[in-house]
């Protein structure tokens, strides 16, 4: 069985206070070869700095403000991480960094709309970075397609590539995020749940080099893990309901996904799988 990565872990999480460990633990024996670790603000930046440090080959940070934490201090909070990614680069024939991605970043109007023009703004900040530093942008997008486009029409040609985390959309809103050509979808647990069109519309319109696999931990745990909280190991899962719903083998789709991540995050990310 080839191994797998999950792309959007949450392991730094409180959640995982107890079991971190033998959370990582269970990953690596379900056949996880790899976590990609995002962050949503200065505090989970340093904490996924610190897992990776703790977990070498093995866990990857991000460094990124998640829309959700962009307040009144956003400025501030923008700022402090913009030194931390600067900290982080070395000059090494070309620029490097010990983060493979800026992310978990966006916008989220899902809540609230209170402060959609700060999220724009730090957004965009995060956008810029990602152009300068030749990151890719794990984003994050929840009743905001439309505003999130627009922004990223302004830098298409500049982009580097990433992935549009969580996607649980239909086939227009594929096909429209899929018409920027360097970026991939981020598919979870949700594509196995009963209600989900997924299993049918992403065969439909993604072809398999334009997707990865993903977690999201602690949240929406895949069945037959649902309710309950989501972990790296159950991966697996999503992984298995997407060759079904492929019709390739599990083998297939992993190496699909597999080469994606490699194109995006560069070779030496998923070197050993």
């Amino acid at each position: 069985m080839i191994k797998i990565i999950d792309t959007h872990t949450h392991l730094d999480a409180e959640e995982f206070d107890e079991d971190r460990a033998e959370a990582f633990a269970r990953a690596r024996e379900a056949g996880v070869g790899k976590v990609f670790l995002p962050a949503i603000d200065v505090k989970t930046t340093k904490a996924v700095l610190s897992l990776s440090h703790q977990y070498p080959g093995y866990a990857y940070p991000m460094i990124g403000f998640h829309p959700e934490e962009v307040k009144a201090d956003w400025k501030e909070q923008l700022a402090e991480l913009r030194q931390i990614l600067d900290e982080h680069r070395v000059q090494i024939n070309t620029t490097v960094s010990d983060f493979i991605a800026i992310g978990e970043v966006g916008l989220d109007y899902y809540w609230s709309r209170e402060f959609e023009h700060e999220q724009l703004q730090a957004f965009e900040e995060q956008v810029k970075w990602s152009v300068e530093t030749r990151l890719p942008l794990m984003i994050h997008c929840r009743k905001a397609q439309n505003e999130m486009v627009h922004l990223l029409r302004s830098y298409e040609k500049e982009l580097p590539g990433g992935i549009f985390h969580c996607f649980t959309g239909n086939q227009r809103e594929a096909e429209e995020l899929l018409s920027f050509d360097r970026f991939v979808l981020g598919v979870g647990g949700v594509s196995t749940f009963k209600s989900s069109h997924l299993r049918e519309d992403l065969p439909a319109v993604v072809p398999l080099h334009r997707l990865v696999l993903e977690t999201d931990s602690p949240y929406m745990a895949p069945v037959p893990h649902r309710g309950k909280r989501n972990e790296s190991a159950y991966v697996v899962d999503v992984m298995r309901t997407l060759a079904a719903a492929y019709q390739v083998s599990e083998d297939e789709l992993a190496a699909a996904t597999n080469a994606n991540v490699s194109r995006i995050f560069g070779s030496e990310v998923v070197k050993g799988l």
